[in-house]
């Protein structure tokens, strides 16, 4: 038997997040069983775990090892999980552990003992049955902590370089990028000589991007904030965006800065705006309000969605291997990743650690240990 977390939508409107005891078959020819031992909460898990819950109403019920908590979804967002009501779904995207337990192949075999990074959903779990296609293993001496976050944030932002190429860009503009995933990325620039303006929400996350080696820094807070980031783009080009926050004006911004910087370049008239094509990605909903855009740059420019799996299924299983492959051999140096608390599976519905790692604010990265306090 496996304990893990369930989160579930009524279709009455009400979250449910509780723990339950599933069974965990025998692992098949090229499967391996993993005692999961560390397991990242990223946004995106968020958004399966919580959705648009009201955890400002939640309450908390069962016991101390059985913990239920509940929360209303605001009447004008309950049809948005239509999809999902009143089915109890596991949650946890990725996470890392050591196999206990391998299926009769040869790639399974040669997987038995060792600690991998798995990238198979359902990772807020004791134990977990995996095909070894989604397994990575991790270098000797490298611990499940340390192999936790192998995957979403570091091929993320390796992906993100990778469009750049792909799309033809020569700079990147990142927004939430004093988070763990923004400041692998700004080691990978470093590393590859790609120029990355970085857009933060507070002026202590300046200080801390300019201590691995930032040089383009904005602050979304400052009076002087579009200003700067005109400049930034002039300085080094950059004509395409990822955005973390999703919400409010900040794409908007982004891409009037660059019609601005374009403009800068190649000054006069234009009744269509400038002929450089301007490009936001959204990757995350870190502001669930809506997306504002006040069309003030012309027509040569593009706001769309970038989600991992489906650029890796672009470039193909060659590259995405090659990209894994230089994740496991940096894990403990680029692509390092920290947190703030480790939690077991009961502590992580704890009412008062939702309310921290709900915030999905910089430098409160939790990570839920499913074997905490079982050993």
């Amino acid at each position: 038997m496996s304990r893990q977390i369930r989160s579930k939508v009524s279709s009455d409107g009400q979250l449910e997040l509780s723990l339950a005891d599933v069974e965990i078959s025998a692992p098949g020819p090229d499967e391996v069983v993993v005692r999961v031992e560390a397991a990242p909460i990223n946004p995106s898990d968020l958004g399966l775990l919580i959705g648009p819950a009201d955890m400002a109403q939640a309450r908390s019920s069962g016991t101390a090892q059985g913990p239920v908590v509940t929360a209303p979804i605001p009447s004008a967002l309950i049809a948005s999980q239509a999809d999902r009501f009143d089915q109890s779904l596991p949650a946890g995207n990725e996470g890392a552990g050591v196999v206990v337990e391998a299926g009769s192949g040869e790639a399974a075999q040669a997987l038995l003992g060792k600690t991998v990074a798995a990238i198979a959903r359902e990772m807020y779990s004791q134990y977990r049955v995996i095909n070894v296609a989604q397994c990575l293993e991790l270098h000797e001496g490298t611990t499940a902590e340390q192999g936790a976050s192998c995957f979403v944030n570091p091929l993320t932002v390796l992906g993100m370089v990778e469009t750049m190429r792909l799309e033809g860009h020569t700079a990147i503009v990142h927004t939430a990028a004093a988070s763990n995933l923004g400041q692998m990325l700004q080691k990978v620039c470093n590393d590859e000589g790609i120029d990355l303006v970085n857009v933060v929400r507070r002026p202590e996350h300046i200080e801390l991007l300019q201590g691995i080696g930032a040089k383009y820094v904005c602050d979304t807070s400052a009076d002087s904030f579009e200003d700067d980031l005109t400049k930034a783009l002039i300085d080094t080009g950059a004509t395409l965006a990822f955005d973390a926050t999703g919400g409010g004006p900040l794409a908007n911004q982004l891409l009037n800065c660059m019609e601005l910087a374009a403009k800068a370049k190649n000054p006069g008239f234009n009744r269509y705006g400038s002929n450089v094509h301007k490009q936001v990605y959204i990757y995350g909903g870190l502001d669930t309000s809506p997306t504002v855009l006040h069309r003030t740059y012309g027509l040569a420019w593009g706001l769309g969605g970038w989600l991992l799996t489906p650029f890796l299924e672009r470039i193909g299983p060659e590259a995405t291997e090659r990209l894994r492959q230089r994740v496991a051999d940096e894990v403990t140096t680029t692509f390092a990743s920290h947190y703030t608390a480790e939690v077991s599976l009961a502590e992580a519905l704890d009412l008062d650690h939702i309310a921290v790692y709900n915030k999905r604010a910089t430098g409160e990265k939790y990570l839920i240990n499913p074997n905490k306090g079982l050993d």
